[in-house]
């Protein structure tokens, strides 16, 4: 079996050499150990305000990581979940953290960017319900009202799930919530939502003893796809390897310590967000430590699965989300070159 997974790995490297030699041609060299006697500002716009999704940036920032490596890291939060891609591609910061269907929207719409990481592997957008509502399974939202935060392409996700369960999507009545997910179904304003996370607001609403229930959207008959990635311009993945490679190697340094030890990671992430409950985030952090892996334990943290992206991709297509599929010719949406122990 390991040697199967060992030639595994080995095809889909030789693949992914391949796709970056033709498309980021100057990716750069394959050295983990990287280090600069001086630091240079290096900013991250975070996909929304400091939480869980972010410990490993936030630890690896306060152990010294980043500096050892020559950067300088500073996150910004920005004022609205549209906001982070948009500054990357004009140049007002480094890096931005956003959604795998957001990256592939704004490439549809000609923004040079590619993703080289992912910081959680498969989906957190659930669907969401209390136990007052009588839905277990998806086909039980026939007839019901559902919120949604208003983002387009969840929108599409909640209809390939009732489709999938045989539910007329026409039957349920979609109500934009924004992001007040929970207390419109506190409230009772709505019997279900889609937006939430499996790892935020269905923990919010179990810390509160609401016992919800939770159906993830990659169970929901979506395919999977990366929740968060870490997302740079394209001439930055041709020009910028050795910096984009030492990132990488100290936000996995960051990774390890959340691992180690997540209070510490919790304590960070109140320090930053002094609005965020300490017991919400640890248990945030902890529910997600295993979407942080990718699944063949062989790869590095911030693997991207390429049989993923371009099932995802495709079917974002097939849906009218985006106007061409990522998979035809041209830069693709990711890479994983810069990986710790990727590259050429």
């Amino acid at each position: 079996m390991r040697a199967q997974s060992t030639a595994r790995r080995a095809a889909a490297s030789l693949l992914l050499t391949c796709i970056c030699a033709a498309a980021l041609s100057a990716c750069g060299s394959k050295q983990d150990a990287v280090s600069a006697p001086a630091t240079k500002p290096f900013t991250v716009m975070l996909d929304w305000f400091p939480n869980a999704d972010h410990a490993s940036l936030y630890t690896a920032i306060a152990h010294g990581y980043f500096s050892t490596v020559g950067l300088d890291v500073h996150p910004v939060v920005p004022t609205e979940s549209a906001e982070p891609l948009k500054l990357l591609a004009a140049g007002k910061v480094d890096m931005a953290i956003s959604y795998e269907p957001q990256l592939l929207l704004a490439r549809d719409e000609g923004l040079k960017l590619v993703s080289i990481g992912a910081l959680v592997q498969r989906p957190l957008t659930s669907i969401i319900a209390l136990p007052s509502a009588h839905v277990h399974k998806v086909s039980d939202l026939a007839g019901k009202r559902v919120g949604t935060a208003g983002i387009a392409y969840q929108a599409t996700e909640l209809h390939t799930a009732l489709r999938v369960a045989g539910v007329n999507p026409s039957s349920v009545t979609e109500s934009d919530v924004g992001f007040n997910l929970v207390p419109a179904m506190l409230s009772g304003k709505v019997a279900a939502t889609l937006g939430g996370y499996w790892n935020y607001e269905a923990i919010q609403l179990q810390q509160m003893h609401k016992n919800p229930v939770v159906i993830p959207i990659d169970h929901a008959g979506v395919p999977t796809y990366n929740e968060l990635v870490l997302v740079v311009r394209a001439e930055e993945a041709r020009t910028d390897g050795v910096d984009l490679r030492a990132f990488l190697q100290a936000l996995t340094r960051g990774e390890q310590q959340v691992r180690a030890n997540p209070a510490a990671a919790a304590a960070l992430i109140v320090k930053a967000n002094p609005s965020a409950e300490e017991k919400l985030q640890l248990a945030s952090i902890e529910a997600t430590l295993p979407a942080t892996l990718p699944s063949e334990h062989s790869n590095p943290y911030g693997w991207q699965e390429p049989a993923a992206w371009a099932t995802f991709g495709h079917w974002m297509f097939t849906q009218g989300l985006i106007h061409s599929d990522p998979n035809s010719a041209g830069l693709p949406p990711f890479t994983n070159e810069f990986l710790p122990g990727q590259g050429i």
